[in-house]
């Protein structure tokens, strides 16, 4: 898959590629720049920004909703509300720019695969937020629409931040039942883990 660094720090970006052997990308230091890449390429790309350097080029992608499907943040200090607020607005990946190869690999298979990666950290922090994430009324309607009436006793423990093991001592079902009902409300819902089910319902 093509790649795209939008960075105005060449250092980082050398740095990157060596590391990571990254081959066939572009770099860019604009949106405008930016833009022309995009319109020259005719098959799915990968943007990685360099939170350092291009802040604001990113904020602003994201205030005129034209974040590109498979973005990914870097940052050489990340941190957890930053983290937040990205994922929140449909960043597929935020990590620290010195990743290493092992996580940069696992991260770019996870975001070729539609999915969202964030590093243990912010994986936590997250999924505590399940507990505080309130349903909106299309959700409601929505989930009420779907899943059936053990499934809905499911999703609403899941947010309140239960584990699976936790669901089944609450139900008086097993953890394997449970499994099989969290699998089933993922696979209703078209979403991938429990994280991508809060972003959706909240």
């Amino acid at each position: 898959m093509k790649k795209i660094f939008l960075s105005a720090n060449i250092e980082i970006v050398e740095e990157l590629r060596k590391k990571h052997t990254i081959e066939d990308f572009t770099l860019v230091s604009d949106l405008i720049s930016l833009e022309k890449s995009i319109n020259t390429l005719d098959k799915a790309f990968i943007l990685f920004v360099d939170y350092d350097s291009c802040s604001s080029e990113l904020n602003r992608l994201i205030a005129l909703n034209k974040l590109p499907k498979n973005t990914i943040v870097l940052e050489k200090n990340p941190e957890i509300t930053s983290g937040k607020m990205l994922i929140s607005h449909k960043v597929k990946a935020y990590a620290n720019s010195r990743i290493s190869v092992a996580n940069f690999s696992q991260m770019l298979e996870t975001v070729s695969n539609n999915k969202v990666w964030t590093y243990p950290e912010l994986t936590v922090a997250l999924s505590n937020n399940i507990a505080s994430a309130t349903i909106n009324d299309d959700a409601k309607v929505l989930i009420q629409n779907r899943l059936s009436p053990k499934e809905l006793e499911v999703i609403y423990l899941i947010l309140d931040g239960l584990t699976n093991d936790a669901i089944a001592q609450e139900l008086n079902i097993t953890t394997r039942t449970v499994k099989a009902h969290v699998s089933s409300i993922f696979t209703k819902l078209h979403v991938n883990d429990r994280l991508a089910l809060v972003l959706l319902l909240k």
